[in-house]
């Protein structure tokens, strides 16, 4: 769901049927300051680039407190990395359960063992091999098909999985910004709920009024596309793409909330796994803190999708929010390591041995075409 821009775009294409003359005009106009897809593919590389820098610089500096504490395995409180050990498991069991409920929806029916085994299986693979995220999604895609989901629903699941797990992440990115300041800022707390409320009702206006939403995209997405100097109907493919997946399958508000739901408790769960192994190298961060801390890394790992599991990038942010929810740079750098044993290798080795026990030798159909995710291009 990261590689949503891939290719060059073309918008000319699209602007020739619908700007008539002034086509190309607004294109000269637009290539001056635009930030083309490969300008943005160079921005992705530089700002990975330092934030590895800013990662190294950092286990440079605290390099010999990490040594002495890895020395030291007794240092580390093994209850809290047993605890961390189940609060990632709980993560990859909620996810499968968002997978359950979105499929439910379309009238799919499929036990949470199922979902499972396909949801580690395909995490694995999207984190250790070349082109990862590209043959879990259709490794994911694939196993859908065989439950008996049409094409159209597959890919909604997909689609719709990604989305909510993106608003899921804003809600708790959300909520830590609010434990941070409700304390010295009343106002904070107004500002958070009503922002959390618009959300919940922007989540169930697009899911049962999607051709309104289209509408109201478009005159949006006009209004920026002015603004940028850009033509008209720049992007207008893209976002009647992303409508047409969201209006695929019908999702009611039990359904909707269900599956919201489960997608937070995804995060949340995997929160708890950063913070339980700050716990277990001795570190007392705040709650607000690891919030944010987490919200944080794993937004930016999603822009700059470098290397699988946002090894690097992630953890470039992760150590300094950490140092400054209240602990040292040795143990922020700790807990990180200790977060990624379990949650990168402890999941991915498990993933691979389900892998093994249940798809390993079983019959695939060749001749199934993998899911068209590419809702971003608009050409």
């Amino acid at each position: 769901m990261n590689d949503e821009v891939s290719r060059e775009e073309t918008p000319g294409n699209e602007n020739g049927s619908s700007n008539g003359g002034n086509g190309g005009g607004e294109n000269n106009g637009s290539g001056n300051g635009a930030l083309t897809p490969k300008r943005r593919r160079h921005l992705k590389w530089i700002i990975g680039v330092l934030l590895v820098a800013v990662l190294t610089v950092e286990i440079v500096l605290v390099w010999p407190e990490l040594r002495d504490s890895v020395k030291r395995l007794d240092d580390l409180h093994w209850g809290w990395v047993a605890a961390a050990i189940c609060a990632s498991m709980a993560e990859m069991s909620t996810f499968a359960r968002v997978q359950r409920a979105l499929l439910s929806a379309a009238g799919v029916k499929v036990s949470q063992r199922q979902s499972l085994s396909v949801a580690l299986a395909a995490n694995s693979m999207s984190v250790t091999l070349p082109g990862g995220p590209v043959v879990g999604t259709t490794f994911t895609y694939r196993q859908m098909r065989n439950w008996g989901a049409t094409p159209v629903v597959a890919t909604w699941q997909l689609v719709m999985a990604g989305l909510l797990q993106a608003a899921g992440l804003a809600v708790l990115g959300l909520v830590g910004a609010l434990l941070v300041g409700a304390t010295n800022n009343p106002f904070s707390l107004i500002f958070s709920l009503g922002a959390l409320l618009a959300l919940v009702v922007l989540v169930q206006y697009a899911a049962g009024n999607p051709g309104s939403f289209e509408s109201i995209g478009l005159i949006a997405l006009r209004n920026v596309n002015r603004i940028r100097k850009k033509p008209q109907n720049a992007g207008a493919r893209a976002w009647r793409k992303i409508v047409a997946q969201l209006s695929a399958v019908q999702l009611d508000r039990p359904h909707t909330a269900r599956a919201f739901g489960w997608s937070l408790s995804n995060w949340v769960c995997d929160g708890a796994c950063l913070a339980f192994a700050a716990y277990a190298v001795g570190g007392a961060p705040s709650l607000a803190g690891i919030a944010v801390a987490y919200a944080a890394g794993t937004a930016t790992s999603r822009a700059i999708p470098l290397l699988p599991a946002g090894l690097g990038v992630m953890d470039a942010v992760l150590v300094p929010a950490l140092t400054a929810s209240g602990m040292t740079g040795a143990q922020a750098l700790s807990a990180v390591v200790v977060y990624r044993l379990i949650s990168f290798v402890l999941v991915a080795v498990v993933g691979w041995i389900v892998f093994a026990l249940r798809y390993r030798g079983a019959p695939e159909e060749d001749d199934e075409a993998g899911p068209d995710l590419r809702i971003w291009d608009d050409g």
